[in-house]
């Protein structure tokens, strides 16, 4: 079934006598996840959250429209890594301008950029985009903030851990290997302490952290969690692009 609020699967016959309040742009990457989850497991996920929750905000007659996602990511500390694809950030901003200058010029006044993916790092590139396009209300997301991962999950991580393997298991498990390929997923950490309490931040060389790619133990990972996180962020995405949608961009503040 065509649906009308994805880009990719509706066609001019909609589009001629439609406008959109909202564009959602999901962004992902093209990178290893452990042994056993497939490169495009940003894509997955960030693709079936944007589209699952803008079917739940179209049916509440909202305006939103969901364009094809970026599959390719910031991979900067991953280049020894056998085909982890990477995006400079430069590179990102200057696909974001081609975009944004499409949006603008038709009228779609609001963008949301959906992350899925760590590496990917908004915020400079929404503030330069924001005085470029004075118009336009740009902002992004993250979905692992959303919630709290401990009422989810056992274990820690941040990259083919408990809850990617739990998403993909419930999103896509025929791209998931047994779990006797699963690696541990254990990670070394930096000796100087400040990186680790995170006031100070460097780029972790990825294949001097971790042996499998993974960082984070996916051993405790089901689908049924994945199942319970993905139907929450869902539910909070919905209540964003329906708040977005009828944003006044003159009244924005209270």
């Amino acid at each position: 079934m065509i649906r009308p609020y994805v880009l990719a699967e509706t066609n001019w016959e909609h589009l001629k006598n439609e406008q959109f309040d909202l564009a959602i742009l999901p962004w992902g990457a093209t990178e290893a996840h452990n042994f056993h989850l497939p490169y495009g497991t940003d894509n997955y996920q960030a693709e079936h959250m944007v589209t699952s929750s803008a079917g739940m905000s179209w049916e509440k007659g909202k305006k939103v429209i969901v364009l094809p996602t970026i599959p390719y990511g910031v991979n900067t500390g991953q280049k020894d890594i056998y085909l982890d694809m990477n995006l400079n950030p430069s590179t990102q901003l200057a696909i974001l301008k081609d975009l944004v200058t499409v949006l603008d010029r038709q009228g779609i006044k609001k963008l949301l950029l959906f992350n899925g993916h760590g590496g990917n790092n908004f915020k400079p590139l929404v503030r330069e985009l924001g005085l470029m396009f004075p118009n336009m209300f740009i902002s992004f997301c993250f979905f692992p903030p959303m919630l709290d991962k401990t009422e989810y999950f056992k274990e820690k991580g941040d990259h083919a851990d408990e809850m990617e393997t739990s998403l993909m298991l419930y999103l896509r498990p025929d791209l998931v290997l047994p779990k006797e390929k699963w690696g541990s997923g254990s990670a070394k950490k930096f000796k100087i302490k400040a990186y680790n309490e995170g006031w100070a931040w460097a780029e972790r060389e990825w294949s001097k952290v971790s042996s499998d790619t993974g960082i984070g133990n996916p051993e405790y990972a089901t689908s049924e969690k994945g199942e319970r996180f993905f139907n929450d962020v869902c539910t909070k995405l919905d209540e964003l692009f329906c708040s977005l949608c009828d944003a006044d961009l003159e009244e924005l503040y209270h």
